[in-house]
């Protein structure tokens, strides 16, 4: 297969984000508190590593109704705070972060969470795609996109990264999905590797973008011919 010119590969990206907006119009992010307080989105947003959204979302019922601001968060108990998000998983290091994210906020941001993907990394358990999360769902601003697990993966299946480095990763999409569309990109991904592209099957047969992904485009070729 011939290489795939820079320009031909953003056409293509272009074509695919089109796509996959008419297909999941209801995109965007699973966790209930990722549009509201800047510290209930940032604490969910702590909480979603290597757990379900789903299980985020009810032990943060609960936790939002204990810890109302940074200032809580910033005073609590290490071991009550683990026994509050234990079933999150990783619940000891989470609550550490969390609370150590919630004094820094306290000391050095007079208790106001930074807007800055600069600021923002300087909190402990906050790495680029915390940082992105919290910018683009609170604050509305595009620094950068969202890279996780299934942006990983579908970013390697259609053929728009090479990379599995996440930094990586985030830096051939920023050049390839318009800024405006950043943000948006990766819950676009997320419901997109949910329903049709699953870490397990591709479903290339009923995929809207498999004419314009290479992966599709292979399956479609050993699909059997009707006789």
């Amino acid at each position: 297969m011939p290489r795939e010119s820079k320009a031909n590969r953003k056409k293509r990206t272009d074509t695919i984000v089109s796509l996959l907006k008419a297909a999941h119009p209801e995109a965007r992010s699973r966790l209930d508190h990722a549009h509201g307080d800047a510290i209930f989105s940032l604490v969910a947003t702590i909480l979603s590593a290597q757990c379900t959204d789903d299980r985020v979302n009810i032990v943060c019922v609960d936790l939002f109704k204990k810890y109302t601001c940074v200032d809580d968060f910033a005073s609590a108990s290490q071991e009550e705070l683990e026994q509050d998000i234990r079933s999150t998983g990783f619940y000891r290091n989470k609550a550490k972060n969390i609370r150590g994210a919630a004094q820094r906020i306290q000391e050095v941001y007079g208790g106001v969470v930074p807007d800055t993907m600069a600021e923002l990394l300087t909190l402990p358990g906050v790495a680029r795609k915390t940082a992105n999360c919290v910018l683009g769902n609170v604050y509305g601003k595009l620094e950068g996109v969202v890279v996780d697990t299934h942006v990983i993966r579908l970013s390697n299946r259609m053929k728009l990264s090479a990379e599995s480095d996440p930094k990586k990763i985030e830096r051939d999409l920023m050049s390839l999905v318009e800024r405006e569309d950043w943000a948006l990109f990766s819950h676009l991904i997320i419901f997109h590797g949910r329903s049709f592209c699953t870490a397990r099957k591709t479903h290339c047969d009923t995929c809207p973008i498999a004419p314009h992904c290479p992966t599709g485009q292979k399956a479609s070729r050993r699909a059997p011919r009707p006789t």
